[in-house]
């Protein structure tokens, strides 16, 4: 068995070992642009360069190096339909979500914040505790990050709201879907946290008219995709108190430029994209045992839907 690797950062050394650690029957071959490439069964991958895309189109499956799919489906109509693309299923990032959109909750909930601005003032001063009934928190996608998100609230006892594009059950959990619900779930939700897949129509999904509908000194927390979120709509809600502050850790352009506005604002945290960083180890696990399993002809799970883009 052969597998094709690609890093866009070219540390391709560590990856490489942990293949031999947990598959040593299977050669790596490093893709290099203009190389004389043996053929190869699976891929392994985030972003293809577009000199890439002949040879993906000759592996027996495309798995990716992280949850999300957005990355390769603007070149997925150069890769036949009859190879799968699998996305990773958590493997350590679930955990490392829950984390960061727990902190950041609980940090607008006990107004740290606030107590940070006033810190930097020489202010001394207590304000007033907040009720978590009037605090609900919205979970806009709820895949397996975003499920484990919410499993992770559910003991500090706000009250849950979801959002997704279809139908879901759970448990102590207000749901809503679709086009339809939007409007319920955003305008119940004091903290809106962004976990969508970045699809056609997913793309500014938080625009201005959407965040207008969520209540008066709110919140967003965005560690979907940069896109999820009208940066332009954004600032002038922030300045005019109807967002009370942002945490981001997407952006549509990353790094994010030194002259965006973003960087001046103190009402928006800004965090360089490590809410759920891909740990080597255990994602490589998770492909092997993946590709062996389509070596075998079983069926193989989380394997990406070209039409939903996820």
């Amino acid at each position: 068995m052969r597998i094709l690797l690609y890093r866009a950062d070219g540390n391709t050394a560590p990856w490489i070992k942990d293949f031999a650690d947990f598959m040593p029957e299977a050669e790596v071959v490093v893709w290099r642009e203009g190389a004389d490439l043996p053929p190869c069964d699976y891929a392994v991958l985030w972003t293809p360069p577009q000199a890439m895309l002949a040879d993906l189109a000759r592996v027996k499956a495309i798995f990716l190096t992280g949850a999300g799919a957005d990355a390769i489906m603007k070149y997925s109509h150069a890769i036949p339909p009859h190879i799968p693309i699998v996305r990773l299923n958590d493997a350590g990032m679930g955990i490392q979500m829950a984390e960061y959109v727990t902190h950041s909750v609980l940090r607008y909930f006990r107004r740290l914040d606030e107590y940070e601005a006033q810190a930097r003032a020489g202010a001394w001063l207590q304000l007033e505790a907040r009720d978590k009934a009037d605090f609900p928190i919205g979970v806009m996608g709820v895949g397996a990050l975003g499920s484990h998100v919410i499993e992770a609230l559910k003991p500090f006892g706000f009250p849950l709201r979801a959002w997704s594009r279809s139908p879901k059950s759970l448990t102590g959990v207000e749901s809503f879907h679709g086009s339809e619900g939007l409007d319920g779930f955003l305008g119940s939700s004091r903290v809106v946290v962004c976990m969508l897949p970045l699809t056609e129509e997913t793309v500014h999904i938080l625009n201005r008219t959407n965040m207008m509908k969520m209540p008066q000194g709110s919140y967003i927390v965005n560690v979907g995709r940069g896109a999820h979120i009208s940066e332009p709509d954004l600032l002038p809600l922030i300045k005019a108190g109807h967002i009370a502050g942002a945490t981001l850790d997407v952006f549509r352009s990353e790094p994010l430029p030194a002259q965006h506005p973003f960087w001046q604002e103190p009402r928006i945290t800004i965090t360089p994209h490590i809410s759920a960083l891909t740990l080597r180890r255990e994602s490589v696990g998770q492909m092997v045992g993946k590709m062996r399993q389509h070596a075998r002809g079983e069926e193989v799970a989380d394997v990406i839907n070209r039409t939903k883009g996820y």
